[in-house]
């Protein structure tokens, strides 16, 4: 398995967990919030240790990252929304 299929087998794997807290009924939102926690603790884990902290340079850096991820997944999913429009009207002609 290379490294963009361990990105996504990870990326799948938190998804499913979110899904099963979802259906024993936790709000979304909470979901969502505590993923965002989780995913903050690891990154301050990654970039200073377990006792560390990040200083506000890595907590930009982090942040950062983050929107790239963000942006990149938007853009992708507006690609697929355009090309399932592009079906559909391929479809009805």
């Amino acid at each position: 398995m290379n490294d963009q299929e361990k990105h996504m087998y990870c990326t799948n794997k938190f998804i499913e967990l979110a899904n099963q807290l979802k259906e024993e009924e936790i709000d979304i939102n909470l979901v969502n919030g505590a993923l965002m926690t989780a995913s903050g603790v690891y990154a301050t884990y990654v970039a200073a240790g377990n006792e560390g902290a990040l200083e506000p340079s890595g907590v930009k850096k982090v942040v950062d990252i983050y929107k790239r991820t963000l942006e990149h997944h938007q853009k992708i999913k507006k690609g697929q929304a355009q090309q399932q429009e592009q079906q559909q009207q391929q479809t009805e002609s």
